[in-house]
């Protein structure tokens, strides 16, 4: 369906029983809703309601020009005025990657719209901030950031058939290629390319406690996201938490590890 909201119109995909419990699931780059597919099903079965948005640069309708348009404070406006026009006054997050990121900043932000939130993959910011300082590898794990904001970034992972992006999602296999069709979309990987060129650390540098139910997903073969960040999240919530470390999974949780992934989900939700 389509959901208007502040100027914009974003796709989401709805499901489970009309009077479940809201649960708004956020994408990463380079997905979109359909990353959460093969988690659905565990969702909708045991009663959850589900909106799964496609996010700005994504959704067609909510495709503006200029990276200022993708300040990370952007689409963190979206989720609230999007629940507004869903009629829904608060939600259970769940959010990978950049949804992650824009999860832990609603939560933290505005805490009276989230249920629980369930970050997968993406920690903390200040957890990730304090790791960048004391830990070279995770500075190094995060030098594809810098080549995702510059001007050849497109050509990197469009060119020769995609080669990059295939590359990247390796781990998630011929589901790549629903992705890989999708960016050739004009203007579609220059808008969510504009998520890195957007990003200032200041933007998140403020970011304090999470007062939220939370569960934060973290795979060890995430080439991202090392183990210090993952640990220290816990020093940011002092609300009931739990660490879930999966083994042997990459960064593409949602699509490789759905059954242990929804089980998280499903523990953190209390259903």
């Amino acid at each position: 369906m389509e959901v208007k909201a502040r100027g914009l119109t974003f796709e989401v995909a709805e499901g489970g029983p009309a009077d479940g419990q809201p649960v708004l699931l956020l994408h990463g780059f380079p997905q979109d809703h359909r990353e959460f597919d093969l988690l659905l099903p565990r969702l909708h079965a045991a009663g959850l309601r589900t909106y799964a948005m496609d996010q700005r640069g994504y959704s067609p309708g909510a495709r503006p020009s200029g990276a200022g348009q993708y300040r990370i404070g952007e689409p963190v406006a979206d989720v609230l005025a999007v629940l507004d026009a869903l009629g829904i006054e608060s939600a259970h997050l769940v959010g990978h990657d950049w949804g992650a990121q824009v999860a832990w900043l609603v939560a933290g932000r505005h805490p009276e719209r989230v249920r629980t939130l369930t970050a997968i993959s993406v920690p903390h910011p200040r957890a990730m901030a304090l790791a960048l300082r004391v830990r070279p590898s995770q500075r190094a794990r995060l030098a594809y950031f810098q080549v995702f904001r510059s001007a050849i970034a497109e050509k990197l992972l469009m060119g020769g058939g995609a080669l990059g992006m295939r590359r990247m999602l390796g781990a998630i296999g011929p589901r790549a290629d629903r992705y890989v069709k999708a960016m050739r979309e004009p203007g579609r990987m220059h808008a969510a390319l504009h998520w890195y060129r957007a990003f200032r650390a200041d933007d998140v540098a403020d970011l304090g406690e999470i007062t939220v139910p939370t569960t934060y997903v973290w795979s060890d073969r995430d080439g991202v996201v090392g183990l210090t960040a993952a640990l220290r999240t816990a020093d940011w919530v002092p609300a009931d938490y739990q660490l879930v470390a999966l083994r042997g999974v990459s960064h593409w949780v949602p699509e490789q590890a759905p059954r242990e992934l929804g089980d998280a989900v499903l523990a953190r939700i209390g259903v």
